[in-house]
C-alpha cells in the first residue's frame, strides 16, 4: 500500500526517487526525460511556428479568443479562491508554520527578498503598464460607466488599473511559491511542481503526470521569458529612438537581446546572492528613485491625493471587478482581465518558484504579507505616481501625448512634461533593461531546477544553457514573426494550469494540517 502520508515520507526515499531520473551528461545533471523532452519540445514548437507562420498566428489568436472568452468563468472563480485560500490561511492558525521547520532563520533580510520577489513578479510589467493602463481604462472604464463622467471614470479606471497588477496576480503567485516552500524547505522534497501533489497523489507524482507538469512547467516560464525580452526589446529600442534618434529596427532590437541575455550569463554565473539579489536590489534602488522624483517634479499634490483615493477606489470597485456575471464590458473582460489570469497563471511556475526559492525560513503568515498584501500596496503607490501623473496631465493640461502613444512609449510621454526629461528617461531605459535581466536569469534560474529534479545545486551551465536557449527562442521569434503566436500559445497553457494550481490548494492545506499536528 501507498505510503500517502508525507510525514511519514523517507528523505532517502525522495533523494533515490529524483536519483533514478538523473543523468550525467558532458557535466550536465539532467532530469531524465524532462529535459530532454522540454529541450525538444521548444525547438520543435519555434520551428513550426517560423515555418507557418500565418496559419500559426491565426490558430493560436483564435485559441487565445476562445479560452478567454468560454472560460472567463472559470478563471474569474479560480483568481478569488487564490485570494481568499491566501489571505485565510494568513489569519488561521496554519499562519504559524514556518518555512523549513520552527528553528529555520531567513536566509535573505526584507529588503533583499522584496526586491527580489518583486523584480521577478512584476516589476518589468508596472514600467510598461503603470502609465498606459490608468490612462487607457479611464478613457474606456469598465463596469459599463459612462466616460463623460470623469470622475467615475478616473476611479474605476485606477482600479482596473491596480486590480490588474494587486492581490489576484500575486494571490496566484503566492499559492505556487508557498506550495512550492513548503514541500521543499518542510519535506526535503524536490524543488518541482509535482512535489506539492504528494498529498492527493502519493508516489504517483514520479510517473508521468510529474513529468507531465514539469516539462508544461519548463515550456511555460521558456516561452513566456522569450516573448518579454523580445517585447522588451521592442520597449527599449522605442525608448532609444524617442530620446536618441536610434533606430527601432529588427537589428537593434537583436542586438538589445544579446546584450541583455550576456548581462543575465554574468549575473547567473555569478550566482544568486551575487547576481540575482544584488541586480534585484539595484532595481528597487532605481524604481524608488524614479517615482519619488515623479512624486517631488510632478503635480505632487495630485499624485497624494490620488493615493490616497486609489485604496478606497480598489475596494469599492473590488466586487463589481471580481464578478464574472452579467457583464457588459466584454472588451474590458476578455480582452484585459481574462487574459490577465490566463497570463498570470501560466507564469506562476516561473515567478512561483523563484518567489519560494527565496523564502527559506519565513512564516506562512509573513510570507503572505510580503508576497500578496505588500506587493498590492507598493503596485497601488506605483500607478498612483505614474497613472495619476498621466491622468492629471490628460485633464488639467490637455495634454493627450499619453492617450495617443503607442503602449511602449507611454511612459516616456509622460516623463516628456517633467523636469530633467533626457537624463530620467535615459535612466528609465537602463532600468527597465535592468528588469528584464533580472527576469532573464531567474528565469534560467527556474528552469535549471526543474529540468533537474528539483535539485538546487545543479551545475552552472545548465543555467547557462536555458539562458542561451531563452535569448535564442526570442531572436529566432523576432525574425520568424511568431512573438504574438507565442504569446497565445503561453496564454493557453493558462487552462490546464488553472486546474493545477486549485488541486495545489488541496495538497497545500493537507500538507500544512498534518505540519501543524506534528
Amino acid at each position: 500500500m501507498e505510503d500517502d502520508h508525507l510525514t511519514q515520507h523517507d528523505p532517502e526515499e525522495i533523494g533515490h526517487e529524483i536519483g533514478e531520473h538523473n543523468i550525467e551528461v558532458l557535466g550536465l545533471d539532467i532530469h531524465n526525460p524532462v529535459f530532454v523532452i522540454s529541450a525538444l519540445l521548444s525547438v520543435a514548437l519555434v520551428v513550426l511556428t517560423m515555418l507557418f507562420q500565418e496559419r500559426a498566428a491565426v490558430i493560436f489568436g483564435d485559441m487565445r479568443v476562445w479560452i478567454t472568452s468560454t472560460f472567463d468563468w472559470f478563471f474569474m472563480i479560480a483568481a478569488n479562491i487564490f485570494v481568499v485560500f491566501g489571505l485565510g490561511l494568513a489569519v488561521s492558525k496554519l499562519g504559524r508554520v514556518r518555512l523549513g521547520g520552527p528553528d529555520a532563520k531567513p536566509r535573505y533580510g526584507y529588503p533583499g527578498w522584496l526586491a527580489m520577489l518583486f523584480a521577478a513578479g512584476v516589476g518589468i510589467g508596472l514600467m510598461f503598464f503603470g502609465v498606459l493602463e490608468p490612462v487607457t481604462h479611464t478613457l474606456n472604464p469598465p463596469l459599463g460607466i459612462d466616460p463623460a463622467d470623469t470622475e467615475a471614470a478616473r476611479a474605476a479606471g485606477m482600479s482596473a488599473a491596480i486590480y490588474h497588477w494587486g492581490l489576484h496576480a500575486w494571490g496566484i503567485y503566492a499559492i505556487v511559491g508557498l506550495s512550492l516552500a513548503f514541500f521543499c524547505f518542510n519535506r526535503q522534497m524536490p524543488l518541482t511542481l509535482r512535489s506539492a501533489f504528494f498529498p492527493l497523489l502519493g508516489t504517483r507524482i514520479w510517473g508521468p503526470f510529474g513529468h507531465f507538469v514539469d516539462t508544461v512547467a519548463v515550456l511555460a516560464t521558456l516561452f513566456g521569458l522569450a516573448v518579454s525580452l523580445g517585447f522588451g526589446a521592442e520597449q527599449i529600442a522605442g525608448g532609444l529612438h524617442y530620446l536618441f534618434d536610434v533606430p527601432a529596427n529588427t537589428v537593434v532590437k537583436i542586438i538589445l537581446i544579446i546584450i541583455i541575455i550576456s548581462i543575465a550569463l554574468a549575473s547567473v554565473v555569478a550566482g544568486l546572492d551575487r547576481g540575482v539579489k544584488r541586480l534585484s536590489e539595484l532595481n528597487m534602488g532605481l524604481a524608488g528613485a524614479l517615482m519619488l522624483f515623479v512624486i517631488v517634479a510632478g503635480p505632487t499634490l495630485a499624485i497624494m491625493t490620488t493615493m490616497g483615493k486609489a485604496v478606497v477606489d480598489y475596494l469599492y470597485h473590488l466586487p463589481g471587478l471580481s464578478n464574472w456575471v452579467g457583464r457588459t464590458d466584454d472588451a474590458f473582460f476578455h480582452g484585459w482581465t481574462t487574459f490577465y489570469w490566463a497570463w498570470w497563471i501560466a507564469w506562476s511556475p516561473f515567478v512561483g518558484m523563484f518567489i519560494a526559492r527565496v523564502s527559506y525560513g519565513r512564516t506562512v503568515r509573513e510570507f503572505i504579507t510580503w508576497v500578496l498584501i505588500i506587493p498590492t500596496l507598493i503596485g497601488i503607490l506605483w500607478m498612483s505616481t505614474f497613472g495619476g501623473t498621466a491622468l492629471d496631465q490628460l485633464f488639467t493640461t490637455g495634454y493627450m501625448g499619453v492617450a495617443e502613444s503607442v503602449p511602449e512609449l507611454a511612459l516616456f510621454k509622460m516623463l516628456e512634461q517633467l523636469p530633467f526629461t533626457g537624463i530620467v528617461s535615459t535612466i528609465s531605459v537602463f532600468l527597465i533593461a535592468i528588469f528584464f535581466v533580472t527576469s532573464a536569469d531567474s528565469g534560467s534560474l527556474v528552469m535549471d531546477i526543474i529540468t533537474a529534479g528539483g535539485k538546487l545545486d545543479a551545475p552552472v551551465q545548465q543555467r547557462v544553457f536555458w539562458c542561451l536557449l531563452a535569448g535564442m527562442v526570442a531572436i529566432a521569434l523576432m525574425l520568424g514573426g511568431g512573438m504574438a503566436s507565442l504569446q497565445a500559445l503561453t496564454i493557453s497553457v493558462g487552462l490546464p494550469f488553472g486546474v493545477v494550481l486549485l488541486l495545489m490548494c488541496l495538497g497545500l492545506f493537507k500538507g500544512l494540517r498534518e505540519e501543524q499536528h506534528t
